[in-house]
């Protein structure tokens, strides 16, 4: 949902305020040229609007203006205050929603401004009498106290007509606070059914590598069993029970490989990075693994880090002929970032079986999977995982 919402730039409050001052200057102009939109084709459309076969041309005449001064409004929130808004056309409705909401909180903003400004007049003037000696401190002070309280309340009138100006911006040109909900909704569900859908992707393939695999070789230990015990010689005995030895110890090794893609027991008693060595041992490329974290991570957080990287590089070892892997772990700030590189041939399929898991896995914690793969390579998934 970024960079659908208003954003602010990041510059500076010292370098932001004159600024923003001039940004509320200049919308007391506008609020002007509103209100004398409003007062002037309102009065000359209205009986027009009132009849209905005039209506429709009336109104499109009516917003004309309000079309150019909302343009103008969204120039001054984005050069004065730093919004950034959808760029999508917005509902005439909307528009003079607005434009009337504007007008009225510019005119409020613009009799602050001048009651301000008188102030800071009648401020000068005890200060020249004061100099003058025609002022006593008693009355010095009394005026002071409540000029400063005067002061007090024009400032946070200002502050909190900026905010609400800036609120009725966002809900007129950028998603209004029911469609953010109904967003988040959607992708809340769309994440769901993605997590569903990579759970039951994770159980056939499970399922394929115990039926291909593990119980293909425990169907030929079982044979090589049976012809031992009916073995005639002593020598072809021995020769099926050696068969029968090296047969188990495949048949172990592929079981443990199942269940180290099941779940790692080394996240919960090793943690990540002993877990991410067992990955590279595991490989038959070399894989050199950089790991910088400094605290604890949050056990969704370790387990969606690990899964990135055995699928990743069990995808470079598998299918990319690669020579070397890098696998880089990071945290920036609230968010682990996970990279894997390899130089291998590229082009890997976005949507494959195992690549579209990683992105399920990763969209339930409201992370980033992104995957770089041109055509001779070198692969980059990079994974964005929130921590917080």
């Amino acid at each position: 949902m970024q960079g659908d919402s208003a954003d602010h730039t990041g510059s500076t409050p010292s370098a932001a305020l004159p600024r923003r001052v001039a940004g509320i200057l200049l919308g007391c102009l506008t609020a002007l040229l509103g209100l004398l939109y409003f007062t002037v084709v309102g009065t000359l459309l209205g009986p027009l609007l009132l009849w209905p076969r005039t209506r429709r041309h009336a109104f499109v005449a009516l917003i004309a203006g309000p079309r150019r001064l909302t343009g103008l409004e969204r120039r001054r929130r984005s050069v004065f205050f730093g919004d950034r808004f959808p760029d999508r056309p917005v509902p005439d409705h909307r528009i003079l929603r607005h434009l009337a909401s504007r007008t009225c909180a510019g005119l409020v903003t613009g009799i602050v401004v001048g009651l301000l400004a008188f102030g800071t007049v009648l401020a000068g003037l005890l200060v020249a009498s004061l100099a003058r000696g025609t002022l006593g401190w008693r009355e010095m002070l009394t005026q002071g106290l409540l000029g400063g309280v005067l002061l007090f309340l024009d400032v946070q009138g200002l502050l909190s007509l900026e905010a609400f100006e800036a609120r009725l911006a966002r809900e007129h040109f950028g998603p209004s606070e029911r469609e953010l909900m109904q967003r988040r909704i959607e992708e809340l569900a769309h994440s769901r059914a993605a997590v569903l859908r990579a759970v039951d992707t994770e159980r056939r393939r499970i399922e394929r590598d115990l039926h291909d695999g593990v119980q293909q070789r425990l169907v030929a230990l079982a044979m090589l069993l049976g012809r031992a015990r009916r073995g005639r010689t002593p020598e072809q005995a021995d020769s099926l029970l050696e068969q029968a030895h090296r047969e188990s110890q495949e048949a172990v090794t592929e079981l443990r490989e199942v269940a180290w893609r099941v779940y790692p027991t080394a996240l919960d008693n090793l943690g990540l990075q002993e877990a991410l060595a067992g990955v590279s041992e595991r490989c038959a490329v070399p894989v050199r693994t950089e790991f910088a974290l400094t605290g604890p991570l949050p056990a969704s957080v370790e387990t969606a880090a690990y899964f990135v990287v055995s699928e990743a590089v069990t995808n470079a070892a598998k299918h990319s002929a690669a020579t070397r892997i890098l696998v880089s772990v990071r945290a920036h700030g609230p968010v682990l970032v996970v990279r894997v590189e390899d130089d291998g041939v590229g082009g890997a399929d976005p949507a494959g079986s195992g690549l579209t898991g990683l992105h399920s896995r990763v969209g339930a914690l409201d992370g980033r999977l992104h995957i770089h793969s041109p055509a001779g390579g070198p692969t980059t998934i990079t994974a964005e995982l929130p921590c917080a």
